[in-house]
């Protein structure tokens, strides 16, 4: 009486995904219209850096107090004296453009930062300058080679992070890229070339083997491999065929099929991804928030440290040295590093999760998951593979179980019945079933009872207990245990029946992911809870949560009850991540801490979610959590960075320290600013060596 557990026919990264977002994509000539970069671009700051750092290098050399400093003779003939104040101007106007316009923005709507304060400084360098050039008073402030080079050195680093920023955003470059221009068109005059832009809904493409496919749509000609690792995150490819759904931008690898286009333009799956991801980058969180307090506060702290550092040089009989040390204050407190601090981390973040098939809607989510206690898994269609699959055959006698298979293969071989696609699947990927070669042929349906057949010249009946009662047939008794244990477990059951007599049986269940079992393991690992919810019967509940070796099961779950649910989880103190898949899950994903919709689901369920798994792989739900948790500890890491330099440099550049002979001045000032930036920006980096691979989460 043997009994085996055969390898399930049924693709268990199978899914559908859904979008219906507008497309957009980002280059190096983008405008951004929000923030502190309202209306300029990469290519502004790019062109302004080289031009004004080009008229800074005479600025520089001709600057009779550069040249003391470094200790040479500058350069001197008729008109030398006005060649850095004339290209000094230049740059302040030119190269300063941006931070005066920024400046006034600020003030208009009263939300003081770091434009504000940029424009101060460079400003009162100017106007003391000029006061020095033109001979005004007895002071000595030549500062155009310092007024050039903080110039140079904001524009460098205002370049560095729109560069930054965008190679995050590049994701959605990557994205559009994988969209070809041209689709082959099925027409009854044959195959022609067209845009992709004029295919229409119900148009038929030809797909050829490494082609990509131009639109959503369904396969009705063909089997081929699709490569979707641009959606899923996941390398190896996925089997389609006639029925099933296809991605726009994924590849079929090895053979042409015939697809009937679903969607196109901002209908497709492609296009709801951009959407998603660009939703992400623009959306705030608490800990961006932080930072915008942070730099309003600055700029108060700079203006009353400015204030008083002028006031205290004036007193101590230093004019120049109170304009000086003014000057350097308001220098050093632009809060570039505290501006970039926590943009460009969740920028990164969300480019590296979208890379990896996790797309996220809301910031707040990628912030919280890192405190998630226990994540609960809808089990249809989650945890499972959402439909029947054959997992475990039984027979009787001496019959081998490829045999049984192989028979009742060929019986249900003619029929749609999706539990006869389940058994005929199966038998695909057996190989001792396959070598029978068995055929069936004049089917006849008994509906609700099975299905009758000629294989091999004998009658072969496969059906369910009514189809035995009808034929007044019994479990035989070396299979009888091994029967009521699978409906003891809520499993379906199809005994097969061969002239008369029954010889051995086949059980059906919604087949739990080999994914599933490391998702939960993994998590259980990191300390996290796991718990499934769903509407079936106590005992199919059971038996999928025992066999996954779940902390907690809901069984007999109303769809409306589900959010019920994720509240008395919380009522006991747990903060909850919630991944499921269907309309009946929206509520519970919205409430939920965390709404986690996996990318087979609807629309309902993804606009329900703050993130989105492009594919149905549960072991995503992981790279979500370790993404979290590097995340914030980056972001920890740069504002104390950040707050923390301003803090120690203020005073420093204020002059608390003249007494020993110590002077930062304002182009230190700006050389040390800068500093600060490109740790923050390399520590940001950083994020990018993080695995969020799921195949990394093995049994």
């Amino acid at each position: 009486m043997p009994t085996t557990e055969p390898t399930s026919a049924l693709d268990p990264d199978q899914h559908e995904n859904h979008g219906h977002q507008t497309r957009s994509g980002h280059s190096d000539h983008e405008v951004h219209s929000h923030g502190e970069h309202a209306g300029h671009s990469t290519a502004m700051f790019k062109n302004k850096f080289w031009l004004s750092l080009i008229l800074a290098v005479p600025v520089v050399l001709f600057s009779h107090m550069f040249a003391m400093i470094v200790g040479y003779t500058p350069p001197d003939f008729p008109g030398a004296t006005w060649i850095s104040p004339i290209l000094g101007t230049i740059i302040f106007f030119y190269g300063g453009a941006p931070f005066l316009k920024g400046a006034v923005i600020e003030l208009k709507s009263r939300q003081p930062g770091m434009m504000l304060l940029i424009a101060m400084a460079i400003s009162v360098a100017f106007i003391a300058s000029w006061v020095t050039t033109l001979g005004i008073g007895d002071f000595n402030l030549d500062f155009w080679w310092e007024l050039a080079l903080l110039v140079v050195i904001m524009l460098l680093g205002h370049w560095m992070e729109m560069r930054a920023l965008g190679s995050a955003a590049g994701a959605l470059d990557a994205l559009a890229a994988l969209l070809p221009d041209e689709a082959d068109k099925v027409t009854d005059a044959g195959i022609e070339t067209v845009p992709v832009s004029s295919l229409a809904t119900g148009d038929v493409v030809l797909v050829r083997s490494g082609a990509r496919v131009p639109a959503d749509g369904e396969v009705v000609d063909g089997v081929a491999e699709f490569d979707e690792a641009m959606i899923t995150g996941e390398s190896r490819t996925v089997q389609r065929t006639v029925g099933e759904v296809v991605v726009a931008g994924t590849v079929a690898t090895d053979n042409a099929v015939r697809v009937r286009v679903t969607a196109v333009g901002a209908d497709t799956t492609l296009a709801g991804i951009q959407g998603l991801v660009a939703e992400a980058q623009a959306s705030s969180s608490k800990a961006q928030a932080l930072a915008d307090r942070a730099a309003a506060l600055l700029f108060y702290f700079a203006l009353v440290a400015g204030i008083i550092t002028f006031i205290a040089w004036i007193l101590l009989g230093s004019p120049d040295d109170a304009v000086i040390r003014t000057v350097t204050v308001l220098v050093i407190a632009c809060p570039h590093a505290l501006g970039l601090a926590i943009p460009l981390v969740i920028a990164i973040s969300t480019e590296r999760a979208a890379k990896a098939g996790v797309l996220i809607k809301n910031r707040m989510a990628l912030e919280r998951m890192r405190t998630i206690d226990i994540v609960l898994f809808d089990k249809t269609g989650t945890l499972t593979e959402g439909r029947h699959a054959v997992t475990a055959t039984v027979t009787s006698g001496e019959m081998a179980d490829g045999e049984l298979l192989a028979l009742a293969a060929a019986a249900e071989s003619d029929s749609e019945h999706p539990v006869a696609r389940a058994i005929v699947q199966a038998v695909e990927h057996n190989q001792e079933a396959n070598a029978f070669g068995y055929r069936g042929s004049d089917l006849f349906s008994m509906t609700g009872r099975g299905v009758r057949a000629k294989v091999n010249g004998s009658e072969v009946i496969v059906g369910g207990p009514n189809m035995l009662k009808e034929l007044q047939l019994e479990t035989p008794s070396d299979m009888r245990d091994t029967v009521q244990e699978w409906v003891g477990r809520g499993a379906s059951v199809l005994h097969v029946v061969r002239d008369g007599s029954v010889i051995g049986a086949v059980r059906l269940e919604d087949r739990v992911r080999d994914e599933s079992r490391a998702a939960v393991k993994a998590l259980q690992a990191m300390g996290v809870k796991v718990a499934m919810i769903t509407g079936d019967a106590r005992q199919v509940a059971d038996a999928v949560g025992t066999e996954l070796g779940i902390d907690e099961v809901f069984a007999d779950v109303l769809p409306q009850d589900k959010d019920s649910k994720v509240a008395e989880l919380q009522a006991r103190g747990l903060k909850v991540a919630m991944v499921g898949d269907g309309v009946n899950d929206a509520p519970a994903l919205a409430r939920a801490e965390v709404g986690i919709a996996i990318g087979a689901g609807t629309d309902v369920a993804m606009e329900s979610a703050g993130v989105v798994l492009a594919g149905n792989d549960p072991r995503s739900v992981l790279a979500m959590i370790d993404l979290s948790r590097a995340s914030y500890r980056k972001m920890i890491q740069n504002l104390v960075w950040a707050t923390g330099y301003n803090l120690i440099a203020v005073p420093l550049a204020a002059g608390v320290l003249a007494f020993a002979g110590f002077v930062l001045s304002p182009a230190a000032g700006a050389v040390l600013m800068s500093v600060s930036t490109i740790v923050v920006a390399l520590n940001a980096q950083l994020l990018r060596r993080i695995d969020l691979s799921p195949e990394r989460f093995t049994i």
